[in-house]
């Protein structure tokens, strides 16, 4: 077998109770093994950048500090903002964020060859499971469920157009090709 092909074998040894654990998730059917849960956890730890961060409570990624938030904390800021300004207010969260990812991993996030990149980002960092499908950006299990919000922001941080299809989870938005930025 060639170089290229050979797989490489790593051994880990784990407490008692971390295995457990892992055994535990995987029982309850939440993981599908070991195997996946760790190239998972990889993954996340690659992508939100955690061997950066400055623990207790000091977290960034690239330029942005990062903080676990309740979703209660954020619909209650939302609703002391008018609602005539939601969609201003999501562009303004928008470009926040464009300049954050453009910075911190160098995404240029109107490309829309690099919307799925920009979309797996969004659902790693908790936004909710983004989907592109025709002209549709679908989100299931918004963190945010406030359509018009989440339309400012979107439009925004994609530099496209959208329509409001669906005000309810999930939540679909037309692309609209006639006004992209």
């Amino acid at each position: 077998m060639s170089p290229k092909g050979s797989v490489k074998r790593t051994t880990i040894i784990l407490d008692e109770e971390e295995r457990e654990y892992i055994d535990h998730l995987i029982n309850q059917g939440r993981e599908p093994g070991i195997k996946p849960l760790i190239s998972k956890m990889l993954d996340v730890y690659r992508s939100m950048r955690i061997y950066d961060w400055k623990f207790p409570g000091e977290y960034y990624i690239g330029i942005s500090r990062v903080a676990f938030l309740n979703v209660e904390f954020i619909d209650i800021l939302l609703k002391h903002i008018p609602k005539e300004k939601w969609r201003e207010a999501g562009n303004q969260v928008g470009e926040m964020a464009k300049v954050s990812l453009e910075a911190s991993i160098d995404i240029e996030t109107s490309n829309k060859e690099k919307w799925p990149d920009v979309l797996k980002r969004l659902r790693v960092q908790g936004f909710g499971d983004f989907y592109l499908k025709d002209k549709f950006v679908i989100i299931r299990t918004p963190l945010i469920s406030n359509c018009e919000f989440l339309c400012g922001f979107l439009e925004t941080l994609l530099g496209i157009k959208l329509e409001v299809r669906t005000v309810t989870p999930p939540l679909v938005f037309e692309i609209n090709e006639t006004t992209e930025k």
